[in-house]
């Protein structure tokens, strides 16, 4: 049986997309949690320092773009205070299948960090779905539904419950990896698994 990561994650963060590019290429079953993450560090006391740090965002601007190198894939961010992010996590949340969300998860990374598409409404966000493959009428159906609303708010309350302070959050079990930079431990952790 593959082992299971609970990834927590918000668009927002292009760490988060830096991970995900990487962890869907592991042989795990993961569990996507999406949250709301400036309300998680609301929660929690943290604070965005890249928004509020014009020396680190510059850095991590930097930072970013080794990254993208290192793992072959494109960064070419949308201006991410256009991007709907709430509405993309609901998207997650409103998919057909488990599989389906993956689909969506990784469509939506690509669109707005590396294809510096707005994402700014609706209809862009499902059209992205729906270039998937994806039934993305399904999907518009479901993202502003009562019941996915409530969804969200409740994987964003349970992320600040278990600890998290930011995007992207993995567990394996109980063990917490923050950060795209400890995928190396999170590869460790599972390697316990096949031992």
């Amino acid at each position: 049986m593959r082992p299971t990561v609970d990834f927590y994650f918000d668009f927002r963060s292009p760490y988060s997309y830096m991970a995900y590019s990487q962890l869907w290429r592991m042989d795990v079953e993961i569990n996507l949690k999406p949250m709301l993450v400036l309300k998680v560090m609301e929660q929690v006391g943290n604070v965005p320092t890249t928004l509020i740090c014009s020396v680190k965002a510059r850095y991590a601007r930097t930072d970013l773009g080794r990254w993208a190198k290192r793992y072959g894939i494109p960064l070419n961010p949308a201006d991410m205070k256009a991007v709907d992010g709430e509405g993309c996590l609901r998207a997650v949340l409103a998919a057909p299948s488990a599989a389906d969300a993956a689909t969506i998860t990784e469509a939506l990374y690509r669109a707005c960090w590396g294809e510096a598409k707005a994402l700014s409404n609706k209809d862009e966000i499902l059209a992205v779905i729906a270039a998937t493959g994806v039934d993305a009428a399904a999907v518009g159906a479901r993202m502003d539904t009562p019941e996915v609303i409530a969804a969200l708010e409740s994987t964003t309350n349970e992320a600040a419950e278990r600890g998290v302070f930011g995007s992207p959050t993995m567990f394996v079990g109980e063990q917490m990896f923050f950060g795209n930079d400890r995928l190396d431990f999170l590869r460790e952790e599972l390697a316990r698994f096949t031992e």
